[in-house]
């Protein structure tokens, strides 16, 4: 577990103005400083000729998605389901039994769901020789993405026995249903519940469609937030969240006073563009709140861009002056017009056209260089093949997170509630990359705010020292962990280490589990 930071380090830096990482770091600067912004030449590198054939061609998503899960050592390229009436599955190995890892079969099935045009994508692996699974693992895409960018997790995870893998596609992401995204409520906290609730209830009832009783859920990003949503609303049906870098953690005070969409200025279906413009020097830069214990050596980084000094703190997690407005850096003005005009970074994809994907080669190029070209290219498709899709879930993304990616309803309001699940809690591992842009420090204060949580006397604390760090009352379970020369994305900066990680997890998940069933 990582230590945790001093009270100065508890300090959050402001996550940066979104888009603005688009520049490279030589040429960044903000309007207080009066630097002038220059835009690199390579912003764009898919060349227009290309793009437009790209454009022409129009790679569907399902076939973008069986090109990007093919890289998986299935006996051959899984067909990804396209009506709810029919799915399909592949063995890992033909004949199964030459799987080293033990049978396995993967599926692609469309679920429906109540209401019209609902549905979810879902992909999941199954140990065919083992018979009922006695432990789930469900995983979360974040903004925008979907199930596929999970492919380098699939086959190490799924070699853990006893376990069946599950990864779905949001409700109004992916390959999932695009229903039209409406708000009926009036007041500003039923817009924000009902925009939660869009994509928790979904999955509640593709749980209750699976008929799976207890899950350990995995989220990245918005997925993050969503999985601690759902827990904390279906209480008893997470067994454990493992939160790879989660959105919306800290509270800005400025976020939580933000009008919402329909009532003034405020709002807008905006983007975390933070995520999907951030260059890769961006991306390669140690956060300023992450202990150097766990930062790696300069000598170590992927990539040749050197970290430089972050933007100094605006938001206080642990400081005297947390009911203070801050000061905070200011967003451009074209970047605030664009979120309260409603405009989302798929919607200028879409807009665009024929330039659709070279403006998607500009998050691509930099989010996946580190991949081989022929991975890179098929996560361009598939990024491209989905960004262009009808509008849906996106719109919701407004009413739960205001311009500058700070939540509305930040969950350090409510983390303490975990550890009061029934008897047992829901243990929760935040974890980041070590060049991570969302702050570590929401992550260090929600484990210190669920580990002083008071708990009753049961069978709590069962995960060992790791969890408590230290802790002589009876508190509820968290710990922080640590990617090395990963980014945001780190289940594929540094896809080696998260796995390993998160097979850790599962296997604590076993112990857990036992002990529930002997002491309930």
């Amino acid at each position: 577990m990582a230590p945790r930071p001093s009270d100065g380090e508890f300090q959050s830096r402001a996550q940066q103005s979104p888009l603005a990482s688009q520049r490279p770091p030589e040429t960044q600067g903000t309007a207080s400083e009066g630097k002038t912004t220059k835009l690199p030449s390579n912003l764009f590198p898919l060349g227009y000729k290309e793009g437009f054939t790209q454009w022409w061609t129009a790679v569907s998503p399902t076939v973008a998605e069986s090109t990007v899960l093919g890289f998986l050592p299935f006996s051959k390229k899984p067909a990804p389901a396209t009506s709810t009436q029919e799915g399909h599955a592949e063995a890992t190995a033909n004949p199964p039994s030459a799987d080293q890892h033990g049978p396995r079969e993967c599926a692609s099935n469309l679920v429906p769901l109540s209401g019209k045009n609902r549905a979810i994508n879902e992909f999941s692996i199954t140990r065919t020789a083992e018979g009922t699974p006695e432990n789930h693992l469900v995983m979360l895409h974040g903004y925008g993405a979907g199930l596929g960018f999970f492919y380098k997790n699939y086959d190490h995870l799924s070699r853990r026995p006893g376990w069946k893998l599950w990864s779905l596609d949001l409700l109004g992401y992916g390959r999932s249903s695009r229903p039209p995204f409406m708000i009926k409520s009036k007041d500003s906290e039923g817009k924000i519940t009902e925009a939660e609730e869009w994509f928790i209830d979904a999955l509640e009832e593709w749980r209750e469609v699976r008929g799976i009783e207890r899950f350990t859920l995995m989220g990245h990003s918005f997925g993050g937030y969503l999985a601690v949503r759902y827990a904390l609303k279906y209480q008893n049906r997470v067994n454990k969240l493992i939160l790879a870098s989660p959105v919306g953690v800290p509270e800005d005070p400025y976020a939580v006073r933000e009008e919402l969409p329909d009532e003034g200025a405020g709002g807008g279906k905006s983007a975390l563009s933070q995520e999907y413009m951030q260059t890769q020097g961006e991306a390669t830069r140690s956060n300023p709140n992450l202990p150097d214990s766990h930062k790696a050596p300069k000598d170590s980084y992927s990539s040749p861009s050197a970290p430089v000094s972050a933007s100094a703190s605006t938001t206080s997690l642990g400081g005297k002056n947390v009911n203070a407005p801050a000061p905070r850096r200011p967003l451009p003005k074209w970047l605030v017009y664009l979120w309260d005009a409603n405009i989302s970074p798929f919607s200028l994809v879409r807009w665009s056209g024929p330039l659709g994907p070279r403006l998607v080669s500009g998050w691509t190029s930099r989010r996946f260089n580190q991949l081989p070209p022929d991975e890179s290219r098929a996560l361009h498709d598939y990024a491209y093949s989905l960004f262009r899709q009808r509008g849906s879930g996106e719109y919701a993304l407004a009413y739960i997170l205001a311009p500058g990616a700070y939540a509305r309803r930040p969950l350090l309001w409510r983390v303490q509630d975990l550890a009061k699940v029934n008897r047992f809690g829901i243990p929760s591992v935040w974890m980041y990359g070590e060049m991570d842009w969302m702050d570590i420090a929401g992550g260090y204060a929600a484990q210190e705010k669920i580990q002083n949580t008071s708990v009753e006397e049961g069978p709590s604390w069962i995960g060992g020292e790791e969890w408590r760090s230290g802790k002589k009352g009876r508190g509820g379970e968290a710990k922080v962990v640590v990617v090395r020369n990963a980014g945001h994305h780190l289940y594929l900066d540094g896809w080696k280490e998260f796995n390993g990680l998160v097979l850790k997890e599962m296997e604590d998940v076993e112990k857990r589990e036992n002990l529930r069933g002997r002491v309930a």
